[in-house]
């Protein structure tokens, strides 16, 4: 993949304005440092011994923070803010740490909320823009959802969206959302590049699914495994209270099952992860029933996680999105929870089944501790990249660093659990399932 893909940033122009942050060019004075144009971060940190080829430009990645020079007069600049998408736990919190770092760090006093997406930039939609300030978003941390209010689509109306933005006079857009959302910010990028505008376009990644590609976790993922493992416990005292109790949780997780897999291994009470990542069969000798049938038997209860997307090769019989682009897909709890009731009875097995889906409480949440500090440093380093007048990019955090991700890159696939990864691998040592549930194998 860093063979393949150029990591440089693309800037706006010359930096020459001096930062009003005071901070050091000195290393050792016990003073932070501004961070220089020629700190980077590997992507890939595995290496074999022997000799390691130079590595160029296109091949390592820009660390973020705040630049000696900037290109934008601070006194001049309008910021513009939306978040798009579903809700995840953070987003208030990464507004917040944006519109601090803007005033305090930089004497920006002209920012502006969009309201509900990329729909907020359209003009038959009326929503108008919100005033931001430090007062105003003092204390939106405490609280989930969004200050701003969000929605799905829009982004395709570029050319509407970048006329709203000229006549907001906005010189910087910092949009907070999830795939959807950074396709529809690279397009609008390439519009202001069409018409040859000074706009810096950054992106700040929302998706509680932890699936962006390169980046080692996305915001609101911790949150949602820990509200998901306290329902997981829940189910597990239904389940284990009961006359051969079976709790089944579902969780998000369209396309990648991190929050099912994480949430098995922290809460130690979960006997069966379904992800779509990895294929199983429900009947057979292999299959998961036949082996759900075997744990009660064995244990008279069990607890079962099931991620969103799973089965939706099998349950989906045609293609639907909404209005963000993204797939309609059919329910898998409820579609699991009416077949292992099925599958009870015609063997005549009493079981209780409990089914707890508990997917808007989570992620509606407001941020815990951990997702806290990661917004805020991802808020105000993507402020630091918009100042320097860097553009089409995305903050992440790749190996423990804070850094610049060009757009394209980090959109173009999804990150996965990988079946032969030492992920799942421990899954599967947490919940002592079969490695595989499929009929072909280990008859």
């Amino acid at each position: 993949m860093a063979e393949s893909v150029d990591f440089t940033i693309e800037e706006l122009g010359r930096r020459n304005i001096k930062s009003p942050i005071a901070m050091s060019t000195v290393v050792g004075d016990q003073i932070a440092n501004y961070v220089t144009d020629d700190k980077f971060v590997r992507l890939n940190v595995a290496v074999k011994t022997g000799a390691q080829p130079p590595l160029k430009r296109s091949q390592v990645l820009e660390c973020a923070g705040p630049r000696e020079f900037i290109y934008f007069t601070p006194a001049h600049v309008h910021a513009g803010i939306v978040s798009c998408g579903g809700l995840c736990p953070g987003i208030n919190d990464v507004i917040r740490a944006i519109v601090r770092c803007l005033w305090y760090r930089y004497g920006v006093t002209r920012i502006s909320g969009i309201r509900y997406g990329y729909r907020g930039f359209l003009p038959e939609s009326q929503f108008g823009v919100k005033e931001l300030n430090p007062d105003s978003v003092d204390d939106i941390h405490k609280l989930g959802g969004t200050y701003l209010g969000s929605a799905r689509g829009g982004g395709k109306e570029v050319s509407k969206i970048v006329d709203a933005m000229e006549k907001l006079n906005l010189n910087m857009l910092f949009t907070i959302g999830g795939d959807g959302t950074q396709h529809g910010t690279l397009d609008i990028a390439e519009e202001i590049d069409k018409r040859r505008l000074k706009i810096a376009m950054i992106g700040i990644p929302k998706t509680v699914d932890n699936d962006f590609s390169l980046i080692d976790r996305s915001f609101g993922f911790n949150t949602a495994v820990e509200k998901a493992v306290e329902v997981v416990a829940a189910a597990h005292m239904e389940a284990s209270s009961a006359i051969n109790g079976v709790g089944l949780v579902k969780v998000m997780g369209r396309e990648s099952g991190y929050i099912a897999a994480c949430t098995a291994l922290a809460s130690h009470e979960v006997n069966f992860v379904l992800i779509p990542e990895v294929p199983f069969n429900l009947e057979g000798y292999n299959g998961f029933l036949h082996h759900l049938e075997e744990r009660l038997k064995r244990r008279k209860h069990a607890v079962i996680v099931v991620a969103e997307g799973a089965m939706q090769d099998q349950l989906l019989t045609e293609k639907k999105t909404d209005a963000g682009g993204n797939l309609k897909m059919a329910d898998v709890g409820t579609y699991l929870r009416d077949r292992i009731v099925k599958y009870f009875e015609e063997l005549k097995m009493e079981i209780n089944l409990k089914y707890i889906d508990p997917s808007y409480a989570i992620r509606s949440a407001p941020a815990n501790p951990d997702d806290s500090i990661y917004c805020e440093r991802l808020g105000n380093a993507a402020v630091h990249a918009a100042m320097a007048g860097k553009t089409k990019l995305i903050i992440g955090l790749v190996n423990n660093e804070f850094v610049h991700l060009p757009i394209k890159s980090v959109i173009t696939r999804r990150n996965k659990v990988d079946p032969e990864g030492n992920l799942w691998r421990d899954t599967v040592d947490a919940t002592h399932q079969p490695v595989l549930m499929v009929n072909q194998f280990n008859k």
